[in-house]
């Protein structure tokens, strides 16, 4: 995995992008997670022609200006970019961008991309869970995201999550119908046919049948009966 992998964005040479992709991975990596995050984000500044250092003293720069920001957001530009929808405000279409390089980020992380919870911390997280943001989400991702995910390339909560976050219907019926729900395999209902002819319950446990000891109790009173008769006739 190189460099842009780790901060789940194409190669560039804008330092901006590259720094804006670090912040942003950064929300959310673990301790171990951000070393390998740092020597990302070193490599790519080099590989765009720019020591990290003097990206770092730029940055405190900026921060100690007279009237600089609180924060280390880059203005955003008002024109819409290339292939997003013109309704949304341009903080808006920053927004979706970061959120779908995040996404991107995780998909090449075979471990957390299976765990609900970070897809929904990444995906709720507002503003991105306006309606709005969550459909131009959805609009960009789609191609990649509802296949992959309809045929098991994500583990089932993150599918069906997928599936109720973006209305991808299919995704939210991935669960077997005829599978039962934990708890409900010792029900009556999910009996199995094998299960009834070995003489066992639906539960495991074996089922007790009445009729020997029927047969039993005929074949006594006739025995007794005959007894009876034979000493009476006596």
């Amino acid at each position: 995995m190189n460099c842009w992998d780790v901060l789940g964005i194409e190669p560039t040479r804008d330092p901006g992008q590259i720094q804006a992709a670090y912040s942003q991975q950064a929300k959310f990596a673990s301790r171990q997670d951000m070393e390998s995050l740092e020597q990302a984000r070193r490599d790519a500044l080099a590989q765009a022609g720019v020591a990290p250092d003097t990206m770092q003293a730029s940055e405190q720069s900026d921060q100690s200006a007279p009237g600089a920001a609180t924060d280390n957001t880059r203005p955003v530009p008002e024109t819409t970019p290339s292939g997003m929808s013109e309704g949304l405000s341009a903080s808006d279409h920053q927004v979706v961008r970061e959120v779908v390089i995040q996404i991107k980020a995780l998909l090449n992380d075979s471990g957390r991309s299976q765990d609900a919870a970070i897809w929904k911390a990444v995906l709720a997280e507002p503003p991105a869970d306006r309606q709005a943001l969550r459909d131009e989400i959805a609009r960009q991702l789609e191609s990649q995201l509802r296949p992959m995910a309809g045929q098991g390339g994500l583990a089932l909560p993150v599918a069906e999550f997928l599936g109720h976050w973006f209305g991808w219907s299919e995704l939210e019926e991935l669960r077997n119908p005829a599978e039962p729900e934990p708890g409900m395999a010792d029900s009556p209902v999910y009996a199995r046919p094998e299960d009834a002819e070995a003489g066992e319950s639906p539960g495991g446990q074996p089922t007790t049948s009445f009729w020997p000891a029927v047969i039993g109790w005929v074949v006594g009173l006739v025995v007794l009966t005959s007894l009876f008769s034979q000493l009476t006739g006596s």
